[in-house]
């Protein structure tokens, strides 16, 4: 089955604690976009967050790092509580150390592709990771809408995971919605990461249940 998880850039950060417990039953992960002004244009939150999130939810933070000079701040998102670390290929120059970097943390490790990169700059480095976040949108703000052609790029990189018999799940995030989420399942994806189509529905928990049953 698809997994869910909810992005909570877009939740009410007034009321955070009821946001994640509204939807703990029913999603896989949390979604924490980490922003930082410079690699992309806007400011989210820091480490602090994801300690105070893992005080409230059992459920995995899938912590997305879109951030330059990821290395000076993987041990203090590690520390925090993530369970999964996502960094950018754009970021990086040195990216297997960065994997094992975060790998020796005993984090779950991924790497995410901006909707220009191409799924091919992660030949040599697929074997080594967890996870393969597609972004369908550019990131750096909510609410964006889905760039159709990232299916295309879904089913390339399923088809090379599937022909190597890698373990990389793939997660799509950006512009997800209840209309689309069966294409980008088929296409291939593991995780859909939902935050405007889930925490602004008038039923977040009822909205992921649908993007859940839309898939199948």
């Amino acid at each position: 089955m698809i997994k869910i998880a909810p992005s909570i850039l877009s939740a009410d950060f007034s009321n955070l604690e009821k946001e994640i417990k509204s939807i703990e039953k029913y999603a896989d992960f949390i979604h924490v976009d980490v922003m930082d002004g410079h690699f992309v244009p806007n400011i989210t939150v820091g480490p602090l967050v994801v300690t105070s999130l893992s005080k409230i939810t059992k459920l995995p933070l899938d912590v997305h790092l879109m951030i330059e000079n990821p290395d000076k701040y993987i041990e203090s998102f590690a520390r925090a509580g993530s369970k999964w670390i996502t960094i950018h290929q754009e970021t990086c120059n040195h990216i297997h150390r960065t994997i094992q970097f975060i790998k020796k943390l005993k984090i779950k490790a991924g790497i995410a592709l901006n909707p220009a990169t191409p799924v091919n700059t992660l030949t040599h480095i697929l074997p080594d990771i967890d996870l393969v976040l597609i972004m369908s949108v550019n990131p750096g703000f909510g609410g964006q809408e889905f760039i159709p052609h990232t299916l295309k790029k879904i089913e390339e990189l399923k088809n090379i995971i599937i022909k190597e018999n890698y373990q990389a799940l793939i997660s799509v995030d950006g512009g997800v919605k209840l209309d689309n989420a069966k294409k980008v399942a088929m296409a291939g994806a593991d995780i859909l990461v939902a935050g405007s189509e889930v925490f602004n529905s008038k039923n977040p928990a009822k909205r992921i249940v649908m993007l859940q049953k839309a898939c199948e």
